[in-house]
């Protein structure tokens, strides 16, 4: 056995590496960290293989002086704190002072800078060891780090990096999300001599959609909410451009772009009841809060952070992106764009909140001739004589119009002032009673209606033990459920807002929720997949054919309903052509 020893300063440098260096892309991240800390308005990154032969990070930053190069590639130096008070209150993205030595542990570093209103520039060198002596460079400004043959010294860990292709994809997310992170610093990425990316210096809302597309903008509700220290902007894409990855999730605190759990959990239950449980949202966000409110020095990689009051956040970032993707918000509803969301040139979203009654009022005089008169029409078909003159007056209060027929039992086609309004009326009617379901239950009043004669439903032996032995349980969601065999129980009442639903569906369906997941544990943590389920059977069905009267009460049911843009799964309800898109469809007025 080995006694103990003190190890080299090469080796302890070299674990160190292990920890802050495990690819091209963090080594890029560390050094795009120290130009922003610099100050740099513009950061040019040049890679050649993915990173692993060449990478080299030049910026026109506050630049390092010929007495300080030394300490540059020296572990544990650095300006950004000097005391246990400055760590607690980290404002700077770097601050632990082991990036460069750690490279320099494991590949060949060149560091050449020249400070604002030096006469000269100075470069020092490292090859996994010691660094060398400073000399001379040539450089007009700023700071260029070049970091050659990665690992080229420590075999074992180079065998471990992927192919060129897949470490240039790291990279090149490392720069998009200090891009977002930075929208005033302009930035550009060249592989193996081909510039790959490139961003100008840009206003916030012009980065995110070079960053992530016009399509997730167009998309996309503005966030712009504050509660005392904590600030929160940004944007989140509503349902419909929901994800089968997180690779469209972007959180930065403090300008840090990081992977936190409180904030993670915060953000997905936010999007709890209007996506599917498949799918992952799409943000780009922005949580500023005081320096002392959150501790970055969780993990060498500084992804990581803990807040200092995790609950009040997780409660700010919640109601936060709740309030802008329901339109409670004013701001937030005139955020939404009023035309559809394209990708590959087809139609895949429309706005999903409806718009604020406040922009439909006004005289009805200004809305389209075609319009006025089927609002006119439709009163007189529908009201009595004397209720026709209110109707004129408050008709063009209603966002989603009037019903104008039914298109093969599955959508409403409504016309409101803006054109043609296209229903899906089993998601529609799903969500307007799941919200109806939801205020029942937290009220803990639901209703039921008692079944004229009782269903009897054949399940296993445990099943029906386990309704035995919950039966207040399942009242108090509106449910009368008695065995009456060893296997076999009889539904005697449903929560009144299904009582249009198939009983013995409805039933199997609970029964089978029951068994996965035990009433305890439906009634608590599944509450909002149980009521999801429930409100699917409660829901009008595809092929019902409805009347008008039944189809304007929908639509009426819908302005009324918090986020009736979508469905519980996150399905948009409906959709809106404008009178301009249908004349461009028909070519009027070539």
């Amino acid at each position: 056995m080995r006694r103990i020893q003190v190890l080299p300063d090469i080796l302890i440098s070299q674990i160190a590496a292990g920890e802050v260096v495990e690819r091209p892309a963090s080594a890029l991240k560390e050094l795009v960290e120290n130009s922003l800390d610099a100050g740099a308005t513009r950061i040019d990154i040049r890679l050649e293989q993915g990173g692993a032969k060449l990478l080299s990070v030049q910026d026109d930053g506050a630049g390092i002086t010929a007495d300080e190069l030394p300490l540059a590639l020296a572990r544990h130096a650095t300006s950004k704190i000097g005391a246990l008070e400055d760590l607690e209150r980290v404002a700077s993205l770097g601050f632990r002072g082991e990036a460069l030595a750690s490279m320099a542990s494991v590949a060949r570093v060149s560091v050449a800078s020249r400070g604002r209103g030096a006469a000269h520039a100075h470069q020092i060198e490292a090859e996994g060891a010691a660094p060398g002596a400073v000399r001379p460079a040539a450089l007009a400004s700023g700071t260029t780090v070049t970091v050659a043959d990665l690992f080229f010294n420590t075999p074992a860990r180079r065998k471990f990096l992927k192919s060129e292709a897949t470490e240039y994809a790291h990279c090149a997310e490392v720069v998009r999300r200090m891009a977002l992170s930075r929208p005033a610093v302009a930035f550009t990425l060249a592989h193996n001599g081909r510039v790959q990316l490139r961003y100008p210096s840009q206003a916030l809302d012009e980065r995110i959609g070079a960053v992530l597309g016009e399509d997730f903008v167009a998309a996309a509700v503005a966030v712009d909410e504050q509660a005392g220290p904590l600030h929160l902007q940004g944007m989140a894409a509503l349902p419909a451009y929901s994800k089968s990855g997180r690779d469209a999730q972007y959180v930065f605190v403090n300008g840090r772009f990081v992977r936190d759990k409180v904030v993670t959990h915060a953000l997905r239950e936010a999007y709890r009841d209007i996506l599917h449980h498949d799918r992952h949202p799409a943000y780009a966000l922005f949580l500023s809060l005081p320096p002392e409110g959150v501790d970055v020095n969780v993990h060498p990689a500084k992804t990581e952070v803990r807040f200092r009051d995790s609950r009040g956040v997780h409660q700010f970032l919640f109601h936060a992106i709740e309030r802008a993707l329901s339109g409670s918000a004013a701001e937030s509803r005139e955020a939404v764009h009023h035309a559809p969301v394209q990708q590959n040139g087809n139609v895949v979203a429309m706005p999903l909140a409806a718009p604020p009654a406040q922009a439909w009022r006004g005289s009805q005089a200004g809305m389209p001739l075609g319009a006025r008169e089927a609002l006119a029409f439709y009163e007189t078909l529908t009201r009595e004589p004397e209720a026709v003159a209110a109707a004129e007056v408050t008709a063009h209060e209603y966002p989603l119009g009037f019903a104008l027929g039914q298109l093969h039992g599955i959508y409403v086609l409504a016309q409101n002032a803006k054109g043609l309004v296209l229903v899906d009326m089993h998601a529609a009617h799903e969500r307007v009673v799941y919200e109806k379901l939801k205020c029942a239950f937290d009220d803990r009043r639901v209703p039921t209606q008692v079944l004229l004669i009782p269903v009897t439903v054949t399940a296993d032996e445990r099943d029906v033990a386990a309704i035995g032995d919950h039966h207040e349980a399942l009242a108090g969601i509106g449910f009368d459920i008695h065995p009456i065999a060893a296997d076999t129980v009889a539904v005697r009442a449903v929560p009144a807002l299904l009582k249009d639903a198939d009983p013995l569906a409805l039933t199997r369906d609970l029964l089978r929720e029951i068994r996965e997941f035990g009433v305890s544990r439906l009634i608590t943590e599944r509450r909002n997949e149980l009521l999801g389920t429930l409100a699917c059977h409660g829901a009008v069905r595809a092929n019902r054919k409805l009347s008008i009267p039944e189809m304007n009460a929908l639509l009426r049911e819908m302005e009324a309903t918090e986020r009736a843009g979508q469905c519980n799964h996150g399905r948009p309800t409906w959709f809106q052509l404008s009178l301009a898109d249908l004349d461009k469809w028909f070519r009027r007025g070539e």
